[in-house]
């Protein structure tokens, strides 16, 4: 596992194109996808996804509602056989989508600037380098972080193809709904949002 993991955080790299200042007119990156109560994919069933890349090429986002496990930073760098001295705390693990199981990636605010960083927009950015972990166990890292393994990805048009079948809505991502730990309830907020937003 250690191998394992450490080698999908050195090479998971989906392209994401043009960092956050260049997002192009009708891009969602920087939003949240929020699946409608129409959807009908079970891997997205009442999920909230952030937007990290979405273009004439295709998608890439991360589902920030699914958390399905606790780690220490510190055991999680041994398993790495990284650096684990004076690192401290505990990440809790999200599920990031259907795509590339294994492949590893670190949401967060973008106070954290590091080795493979990119800022998306509106504060948050993503790294893949592992040495954000040892930031984050050192309390050198970003305010907030999410540990996400798999994303969820589209091919060109299948993401408009799925608005336009009324399975998505998307509405301008915050800092505190995207970190917030409170899972359980960040479906709900996301569509309160997209209601007062859209007047649904």
């Amino acid at each position: 596992m250690a191998v394992a993991l450490a080698l999908a955080m050195a090479v998971s790299r989906p392209a994401l194109g043009k960092p956050a200042g260049a997002k192009k007119a009708g891009s969602l990156a920087g939003q949240l996808l929020v699946a409608k109560p129409a959807m009908t994919d079970p891997q997205f069933s009442r999920t909230v996804v952030y937007m990290v890349r979405h273009d004439a090429t295709g998608a890439f986002g991360l589902v920030v509602n699914r958390p399905f496990k606790e780690i220490s930073i510190e055991s999680l760098l041994r398993r790495l056989e990284l650096d684990h001295e004076g690192v401290s705390g505990s990440l809790r693990m999200h599920y990031g989508g259907p795509v590339q199981p294994g492949s590893v990636f670190v949401l967060h605010t973008a106070d954290y600037r590091g080795e493979g960083t990119e800022v998306v927009a509106n504060g948050i950015a993503l790294t893949r380098s592992p040495d954000i972990l040892r930031a984050i166990g050192t309390g050198a890292g970003p305010r907030q972080a999410l540990l996400v393994l798999s994303y969820s990805g589209w091919a060109a048009g299948q993401l408009e193809r799925e608005f336009k079948a009324g399975g998505w809505v998307a509405v301008p991502a915050d800092v505190a709904l995207v970190f917030d730990a409170d899972c359980d309830t960040k479906w709900d907020r996301a569509m309160a949002k997209a209601a007062r937003e859209f007047d649904l």
